[in-house]
C-alpha cells in the first residue's frame, strides 16, 4: 500500500481513530495502515503525548456557544441592539456586551475567532500532585532511581502515610508524570530505571502474540503450521536462524526437523535482501520431499518471506516473539555449531566451503535423539 507522504497534522477524527486503535493494543504500523499514514508520523504524534490520551476539553454549560457567537455576528450586520441579541439568545445584555468588546467590537466581531479565543482564555493549567508537594516527589524520585516500579512505590507510600492523603499517590499518576514531559516534573532519564524501559504508555491489551514485529508484512504464525511438523514423522519442515560474530558478521542455519540435516550459510549482511538470497540459493536445490516450511524468529532478516516462499514454494512461518524454544531443534543446533565457531569469533572469514565442511562433520556425527544415527544416515533412511 502507497503510504501518504505529508507534513500535515492529524484531523480531529484521525487523531480520534488512532487513539481508539492505541487503546486496543494495536501496533504503530497497523495504525499507519488503517490511517494510510506512516508509522514514523504515528510514532512521533503518540510519544508526545507518552501514549496516554489527553483529556478533552469540555465548556461550561454557561458560556456561549460558537452557535450562539454565529448568532451575534449575524444580528450585529443586521444593526440589532445588544439588548435586542440578548433577548434573542436568553442572556443576559452585559453577556453580549463584554463578548463583543473583547473580541474586537461591533465593526470586527468574527464568531469563529472570538470562539477560538474563549479556549484560549479558558485553559486553567492545573498542577500535578509531583510538582506541588515537594516532598513526595523527592520520595518519588528517590524510588524510581532504585528501580522501584510506579505501583510498588504507590503501594509503599500508602503503607508509610495511610491517613495521609497528600502523601499517596496513584501509580497512574507516576506514569503520566514520566511519560508526559510537558509537565516537566520528573526527568526523562528516570525512564530507563523502569523494567520495560518504555518510552510511552502501552495498552494493556498490547500483544505481539501472531503479529508480525516491524515491517514484516503478511506474516504467518507458527500456530498456522501443518500439524503434521510438530511430530517430526515426515521431513521437509526447517527451522531457521542467523549466527553473530564479531565485526558484524553472520552465518544463517538452517537444520531439518526430523533428521537433524543442517546447512549453513555465509552471509555479506544481516539484512533482509542478503539473507533471503542466499538461504535461497542454498535450499532452492533440494529434492522435492524437503521443501515443506521453514520456521523462523521474528528478526527483520525475513521481512521478505514473500519472494522466499515464491522463488523456493517453501512457506515461512514466524515464532511468537521471545519464544525460542518453538524453534528449539534450531536453539540446540546453533550450541553445536559454537564449537566449530566459538563467541566473538569473526564469521566473515569462512568461505562457504568452510562451512560446508562444519556442516558435514556434524551431520556425520552421531545423535542420542536419533538413537545415535547421524543426521545424513536419519535423513536418507527417511527419504527412502
Amino acid at each position: 500500500m502507497a503510504y501518504e507522504i505529508s507534513r500535515k497534522n492529524f484531523t480531529e477524527e484521525q487523531q480520534n481513530t488512532m487513539w481508539n486503535l492505541w487503546s486496543k493494543g494495536k501496533s504503530h504500523s497497523e495504525i499507519g495502515r488503517q490511517l494510510n499514514k506512516r508509522a514514523g508520523s504515528v510514532f512521533c504524534f503518540l510519544q508526545k503525548y507518552g501514549g496516554i490520551r489527553p483529556v478533552k476539553p469540555k465548556r461550561s454549560v454557561r458560556v456561549l456557544t460558537l452557535h450562539e457567537r454565529e448568532e451575534i455576528s449575524r444580528d450585529i450586520s443586521a444593526q440589532l441592539s445588544i439588548r435586542a441579541i440578548a433577548r434573542k439568545l436568553n442572556r443576559c445584555p452585559s453577556t453580549v456586551s463584554r463578548e463583543i468588546n473583547r473580541n474586537g467590537g461591533i465593526t470586527n466581531y468574527r464568531a469563529v475567532l472570538a470562539d477560538k479565543r474563549a479556549w484560549v482564555r479558558a485553559k486553567r493549567p492545573k498542577l500535578c500532585k509531583l510538582q506541588v508537594n515537594i516532598e513526595l516527589r523527592n520520595i518519588v524520585i528517590d524510588k524510581l532511581a532504585n528501580k522501584w516500579s510506579p505501583e510498588q512505590i504507590s503501594g509503599y507510600l500508602k503503607c508509610l502515610f495511610p491517613e495521609d492523603k497528600a502523601m499517596c499517590i496513584s501509580h497512574e499518576s507516576i506514569y503520566k508524570t514520566l511519560y508526559i514531559q510537558s509537565r516537566g516534573t520528573l526527568k526523562k532519564v528516570l525512564q530507563r530505571q523502569l523494567r520495560t524501559q518504555r518510552i510511552m504508555r502501552q495498552s494493556k491489551k498490547f500483544n505481539t502474540k501472531g503479529n508480525a514485529r516491524g515491517s514484516i508484512v503478511d506474516a504467518i504464525s507458527i500456530h498456522d503450521r501443518p500439524k503434521e511438523a510438530d511430530n517430526r514423522a515426515i521431513p521437509g519442515h526447517w527451522e531457521g536462524d542467523l549466527i553473530c560474530g564479531s565485526k558484524r558478521s553472520f552465518v544463517a542455519t538452517l537444520v531439518e526437523r526430523t533428521s537433524r540435516f543442517t546447512l549453513l550459510v555465509r552471509l555479506d549482511g544481516n539484512d533482509t535482501n542478503n539473507v533471503v538470497s542466499a538461504i535461497t540459493k542454498k535450499i532452492i536445490d533440494l529434492p522435492c520431499q524437503l521443501k515443506k516450511s521453514l520456521t523462523w524468529d521474528r528478526g527483520m532478516e525475513l521481512a521478505k518471506h514473500k519472494k522466499f516462499t515464491i522463488d523456493t514454494e517453501i512457506k515461512v512461518y514466524f515464532c511468537d516473539p521471545r519464544s525460542p524454544w518453538q524453534r528449539g531443534t534450531n536453539e540446540n543446533t546453533n550450541h553445536l555449531l559454537r564449537q566449530y565457531m566459538p563467541k566473538k569469533t569473526d564469521l566473515s572469514i569462512y568461505t562457504q566451503s568452510d562451512l560446508d565442511q562444519i556442516a558435514k562433520e556434524l551431520n556425520e556425527r552421531p545423535r542420542k535423539t536419533l538413537k545415535f544415527l547421524s543426521p545424513a544416515e536419519r535423513l536418507e533412511e527417511v527419504l527412502h
